[in-house]
C-alpha cells in the first residue's frame, strides 16, 4: 500500500470507531476484533494489499510492543484501589507467581509432547503465552482508579504483574537453548534473573513513584503554585523507571507497574492529609487557611492521555497482527496450542492458584476464562528473536504465537460482554 492508501485507509477505519461506540457497547463485537478482521480482510488472508513480517520487522515490532505494554502497565497501576491490601492484593499476587508457573510448566509439557518442541522452545513458548495483556483486556479491566469491582481489580492487577513475572521464564527458555548464561547449574537464573531483577524492580519502582509523587505535589502545592503538565509527568515516570530498571539488570515492567501504584497512593495519601489539615481548623472554630491544597494529581491528570494511546497501539498493532496471518498459518497445532491454553492450563492454574483465597466461585470462574493474551505476547516473542533465536524456531514459534493472540482476540472478544453483563446482573439480583 502507498502513503496515501494508509493513510485514507486508517483515517477511514478511525472515523468509523469515533462514530460508532455506542453501536459497539450493544454488540458482542470488541475494537480490537473489528482491527483484527480489516487486517486480515487487506492482508494476505483475503485481498493481499498489504502484508506484515514479523520475522523480518522484530526489531520494530519489539520496539512498538514494549511502548504499548509500558503505557498500558502505567494505566493499570493508576487504577489500583487506594489504600494498598495485602488481603486484597493476594488474589493478583497468586495469580502471577502460583498460575503464572503452573501455566508455562502445562504449555512446555504440551510444546513437547504435542508439538514435538526442544524443552527450551517448550519452556519459553510458555513464557511467552503465559501472561495475559494489560493492552487488549480493556473490557475486563478496571475503569477508573475508584473502581472497586473485584473481578476488574484481579484482572488489572495481574496483568500489570505478571508482564514482568514472565521474563524470569523467558530468560530460562534461552539459557536452555544455549541463549543466555543461567550459571553452574542454574544459580545465575536463580540469583540474578529472579531474586534480583524482581525484587529491584519492585523496589525501584516504589521508591521513584514515591519521590516523583512527592516532587509533583510540592511543586503544585502553596507556595509554589506550579503548573505541570500531566502526561509529560506520567511518561516521564515511565522513561526514568524504566531506564533505570534496564540500567541495573531489573524488570522493567513491574518497575513501571509498582512506579505507578506508588505515585497513585502516594498522591492520594497526601491529598487525604491536606484535606484533614484544612478540616481540623473549621471543626475547631478558627479561620481557615486561604491557601487551598492542590486538588489536582499527576495520576489521574496523566490518565486520559494514556488510554487515548493506548487505544491508538492497539489500533496499530492488531492490524498488524491481522497483516501477519496467512490462511494457512491457522495449523492445527497452533490452533490446539489456543484450546488447551484457554480450555485446559489457564482455569487449572487459576483454580490452583486462587485455592484458600476468599474469591467467590463467580470471580473464579471469570478469571480462569478471561486470561486475555495480546500484546505482550507479541513482545516477548520479538524480544526472543531479537536475542539470536534460530530462524526456523523463531518462524514455528512465531506462527503459534499469533494464532493464540488472534484466537484470544476473538474468543474472549465474543465472550465478554454476554457473561460480564450475566455477572452484574446476577450480582444486582
Amino acid at each position: 500500500m502507498s502513503t496515501a492508501q494508509w493513510f485514507l485507509f486508517v483515517g477511514a477505519l478511525l472515523l468509523v470507531m469515533g462514530v460508532t461506540p455506542t453501536l459497539l457497547k450493544r454488540l458482542p463485537i470488541t475494537p480490537a476484533m473489528l482491527y483484527l478482521a480489516m487486517g486480515m480482510l487487506m492482508g494476505p488472508t483475503v485481498l493481499g494489499i498489504f502484508s506484515f513480517n514479523p520475522l523480518k520487522q522484530s526489531a520494530l515490532l519489539e520496539v512498538l510492543t514494549e511502548v504499548a505494554v509500558l503505557i498500558s502497565l502505567f494505566s493499570a497501576g493508576v487504577k489500583m484501589p487506594v489504600p494498598f491490601s495485602l488481603r486484597q492484593w493476594r488474589a493478583p499476587l497468586l495469580l502471577a507467581s502460583v498460575s503464572m508457573v503452573i501455566t508455562v510448566g502445562l504449555v512446555a509439557v504440551f510444546g513437547v509432547w504435542g508439538l514435538g518442541l526442544p524443552l527450551g522452545a517448550a519452556v519459553l513458548l510458555g513464557a511467552i503465552v503465559a501472561p495475559t495483556d494489560p493492552v487488549l483486556a480493556t473490557d475486563v479491566q478496571s475503569r477508573h482508579p475508584g473502581d472497586r469491582d473485584q473481578l476488574r481489580f484481579t484482572l488489572t492487577c495481574e496483568a500489570g504483574l505478571n508482564d514482568g513475572s514472565a521474563f524470569p521464564f523467558v530468560m530460562l527458555g534461552l539459557g536452555l537453548l544455549g541463549l543466555h548464561n543461567l550459571g553452574e547449574n542454574g544459580m545465575q537464573w536463580v540469583l540474578v534473573d529472579v531474586a534480583w531483577a524482581t525484587s529491584a524492580g519492585v523496589a525501584i519502582g516504589l521508591a521513584c513513584g514515591v519521590v516523583l509523587a512527592r516532587t509533583f505535589w510540592w511543586l503544585r502545592g502553596a507556595p509554589q503554585r506550579h503548573e505541570l503538565l500531566d502526561d509529560f509527568l506520567g511518561l516521564g515516570l515511565i522513561g526514568v523507571v524504566y531506564g533505570l530498571s534496564e540500567w541495573a539488570n531489573a524488570w522493567g515492567f513491574l518497575a513501571v507497574f509498582f512506579g505507578a501504584v506508588a505515585l497513585r497512593q502516594t498522591e492520594v495519601r497526601l491529598a487525604r492529609r491536606a484535606r484533614d489539615a484544612e478540616a481540623a481548623p473549621a471543626l475547631a472554630g478558627e479561620p481557615v487557611a486561604a491557601e487551598a491544597a492542590p486538588a489536582a494529581t499527576v495520576s489521574e491528570g496523566a490518565l486520559v492521555f494514556k488510554e487515548h494511546a493506548e487505544r491508538l497501539s492497539e489500533l496499530v498493532l492488531v492490524l498488524l497482527l491481522g497483516g501477519s496471518l496467512y490462511l494457512d498459518s491457522w495449523s492445527w497445532p497452533a490452533v490446539g496450542l489456543a484450546l488447551f491454553l484457554f480450555f485446559v492450563a489457564r482455569p487449572l492454574s487459576v483454580m490452583i492458584g486462587l485455592l484458600g483465597t476468599h474469591a467467590i466461585a463467580p470471580v473464579r470462574g471469570m478469571t480462569a476464562w478471561f486470561g486475555v493474551r495480546g500484546i505482550g505476547s507479541l513482545y516477548y516473542l520479538m524480544y526472543a528473536i531479537q536475542h539470536g533465536l534460530p530462524e526456523p524456531l523463531a518462524l514455528q514459534l512465531m506462527q503459534l504465537t499469533l494464532i493464540v493472540v488472534a484466537m484470544s482476540i476473538l474468543m474472549h472478544g465474543v465472550s465478554v460482554k454476554p457473561l460480564m453483563n450475566l455477572m452484574w446482573r446476577r450480582g444486582a439480583a
